[in-house]
């Protein structure tokens, strides 16, 4: 399996909802997350969870990828993965495609940057499927712009600043 990627290269942080109070973020240390569950249990440890929270996990991995998990209450994750090829280059690039329920084919002609996932995670929250695929594939765009862009969207520019 490829290595992991360096801590210097890779952010990751998770924002909670307060329907009160707005969303509150902390960074997230994804170092010994070896299987997709050690990545929820990641999210929660770092912000102190109850378990029914609305809450979002945002990595980039510097000029690779990004992807956004989505947790709430006792339903399943659903995450989107800015390009597939991100569970070939490393090891967490693996848990996120596995999550986002890519499947990988080694020999296949590298037709680009190719999004998977649930396009939909953000819709309710202000963010339609049709936008998250267009910045994802805004060619010059940066992950860490990309995910700046959605985070003002949503309302949390502030902290996603706050914790870079």
């Amino acid at each position: 399996m490829p290595p992991r990627p360096s801590q210097s290269s890779l952010f990751a942080a998770a924002f909670v909802r307060d329907p009160d109070e707005g969303w509150t973020g902390a960074e997230v240390d994804l170092g010994g997350a070896e299987i997709v569950d050690d990545l929820g249990d990641a999210v929660q440890e770092s912000l102190g969870l109850r378990g029914d929270e609305l809450t979002l996990l945002c990595v980039e991995v510097e000029d690779e990828w990004f992807a956004i998990v989505r947790y709430e209450s006792d339903e399943d994750p659903r995450a989107f993965l800015s390009d597939a090829r991100a569970g070939s280059a490393d090891e967490l690039g693996a848990l996120f495609a596995e999550l986002a329920g890519a499947v990988l084919d080694e020999d296949a002609e590298d037709l680009g940057v190719r999004p998977v996932g649930d396009f939909d995670l953000l819709s309710d929250l202000g963010l339609s499927s049709d936008e998250l695929l267009e910045l994802s594939m805004e060619e010059g765009m940066l992950p860490a712009d990309i995910l700046s862009v959605i985070a003002e969207r949503l309302s949390f520019a502030d902290e996603l600043e706050r914790l870079r």
